[in-house]
This record gives structure tokens, C-alpha cells and sequence, in this order.
């Protein structure tokens, strides 16, 4: 089976790099100064799950090396129209597209483009940045990526080696035979983390000590809950238990990668979690009066970031 993975940054890059290092054959689509830094330098992992260091095979163009039959797609939401233009090369007519984006969006864009069949459901829980040196850091203790058929059918045969080899790399996680209800409660979460946690600034124990501030993270929950469920998504009694425990967690530093990225004035995937949630539910006539509150704010920021604001005096 031939894998190719888009980008070797920190999510493609770790994920890639266990199923080489256990044996799979797997080509990154890079761009030339990545290319010339893993030529250079290999690609480095240093992981609470043991370092590696290797040589890579990459690519500059998808056209190189394909059709390939599983694509996995790791990019960031506000660079999908880029990514897709990179990848279509390397889709053939038995090519299956695994996005590991958040959120639900990129779904349906993906499936106008290559076909609904093509395209499954997938996400990651892999907790890594890249340092300055080009090094993938992993420095928590779980690192999983789930994929699986969005009907909830008998998994095709590119999918059930892929599961194997995710297996055998270590990796947690593989098929999962629910993996839009998945992919629902992954945003519930993210959505009402990454809203409040850039609204106010802070990790989720910062937000519990003001006297209002489990009060608002419940609300924002909520929202997202009664939207998912309008999509037939409703995570249960039990898995909102799951969600309200780590946004309810005293003292918790736990806080959306958003809020980072927003810290050092990067790009953020407002559009992508909160303002299509906001989207979804305007459709099924629910309110979401704490998330409008948020993803204005990150419009704002947005607006500032694109005038060269950022940094100066609001005047």
C-alpha cells in the first residue's frame, strides 16, 4: 500500500514517520525548503514514545510517484483550497482521501472535488508541534488517529491496511466504525474550548476562576451540543460527561491550539470550528449567543492581523 502524506510538519510529519519507521511505504508531499531540511537533517522525532531520526521519501508534486492509495491530508482549514490543488495529482481512481482536519466543512468540500466515495472520515489527537529547528516535538502522552467510512459500512480494504499498519506503528486509534459521531464529538469539544479559551484569553483554569466562568463554558457546550444533535450527532449523557470534565477541571492548563496560534498573531481556523458551527446552527434555528461573542472576537482579530495591526496601538 502506498501512502502518501501532505506536508511532514507536526501532525503529518509524526504520523508518517511511525508507519515508515514501521515499515510502510510512505512519500511526503513537501515544498522545496522542507525538501532540502529533510534531506539535510532527516526527519526528527523526539516523542515521549522514543526518538527517531530518518530519511524520507518526498515529493515536490503529487503527479510524482502516484496514484497513491491512501492520501492523508493534514492541512490546516484556511489552506484546503491549496492543499486539495497540491493533492489532486496524486488521486487515482482507486484512491481513498483521509482529511484529518477538524470540524465537518472540509468534508463536503472534498467530496465535490474527487467524489463522495473517495473521501472518508478521519481525525487526529496527537499532541506535537515543530520546533525552529524542523524537529517534530511530542511531548504528550497520547499520540491517535481515527478513520472509518462515513456511512457506517463494512470498511474498504485500503482503510483495514491502513488500520494494520497504524497498529503495528504504534499509533493509537485506526477504524472506527462511527466516525462521524466522532468527528461531532471531537468539535463539540474543540469548538467550545477553542471559543472560550481565545475570547477569554486563557486555559481553561483561568476561565473557571472567574465567578461566571464555568457558567459560560457550560452555555458554550451547550450550544454545540444541541447543533450536533440537530445533525443527528448527540454525543449521550455519557460523552458530554467526557467533554464538560476537561472544560470543567479546576486548575486545568488546558487551552485550544487556537489560543496559541492567536498569541503569536498567526493565522487561526475561526471559519473552520466556530463559524461553521455558528453556520449549522442558523440552519436548525438555534441560538448560540456565547459563540457569536467568540468568533467575533476572532474576526476582529482577523480584520487587525490582515491590516498589519497586530502589535500596534488600537487607534
Amino acid at each position: 500500500m502506498k501512502i502518501l502524506i501532505l506536508g511532514a510538519g507536526a501532525i503529518g510529519g509524526y504520523v508518517g514517520g511511525r508507519l515508515q519507521q514501521s515499515g510502510a511505504d510512505v512519500t511526503f508531499l513537501v515544498r522545496p525548503a522542507r525538501r532540502e531540511w529533510l534531506e539535510r537533517d532527516g526527519l526528527v522525532i523526539k516523542s515521549t514514545k522514543g526518538d527517531i531520526t530518518q530519511k524520507v521519501k518526498t515529493v515536490l508534486n503529487g503527479s510524482e510517484g502516484g496514484p497513491y492509495d491512501i492520501v492523508l491530508l493534514t492541512a490546516k482549514a484556511y489552506d484546503l483550497d491549496s492543499a486539495i490543488e497540491s493533492i489532486a495529482p496524486a488521486v487515482g481512481p482507486n484512491t481513498t482521501v483521509v482529511p484529518l482536519l477538524n470540524g465537518m466543512r472540509h468534508i463536503d468540500v472534498l467530496a465535490a472535488k474527487f467524489g463522495d466515495a473517495k473521501v472518508v472520515g478521519g481525525l487526529a489527537r496527537v499532541g506535537v508541534t515543530l520546533s525552529p529547528e524542523g524537529a517534530i516535538l511530542h511531548t504528550s502522552p497520547f499520540a491517535a488517529i481515527s478513520f472509518g467510512e462515513r456511512d457506517g459500512k463494512a470498511a474498504r480494504s485500503a482503510l483495514v491496511e491502513l488500520d494494520a499498519a497504524i497498529k503495528k506503528s504504534g499509533i493509537d486509534g485506526g477504524l472506527h466504525k462511527n466516525i462521524v459521531q466522532d468527528l461531532w464529538d471531537k468539535w463539540i469539544m474543540l469548538c467550545s474550548l477553542a471559543a472560550m479559551t481565545c475570547l477569554m484569553r486563557g486555559t481553561v483554569g483561568d476561565i473557571l476562576e472567574a465567578g461566571e466562568g464555568q457558567a459560560i463554558m457550560l452555555e458554550t457546550v451547550e450550544e454545540c451540543r444541541k447543533v450536533a444533535a440537530a445533525a443527528g450527532g448527540d454525543p449521550g449523557e455519557k460523552g458530554m460527561q467526557t467533554v464538560k470534565g476537561y472544560l470543567t477541571q479546576k486548575g486545568s492548563r488546558f487551552a485550544a491550539s487556537m489560543l496559541h496560534d492567536l498569541e503569536k498573531t498567526a493565522m487561526v481556523e475561526a471559519d473552520h470550528i466556530v463559524g461553521d458551527m455558528i453556520a449549522r446552527a442558523k440552519k436548525a434555528g438555534i441560538a448560540t449567543p456565547n459563540l457569536r461573542m467568540a468568533y467575533a472576537h476572532l474576526q476582529a482579530y482577523l480584520a487587525r492581523r490582515a491590516r498589519g495591526g497586530i502589535g500596534k496601538p488600537a487607534m
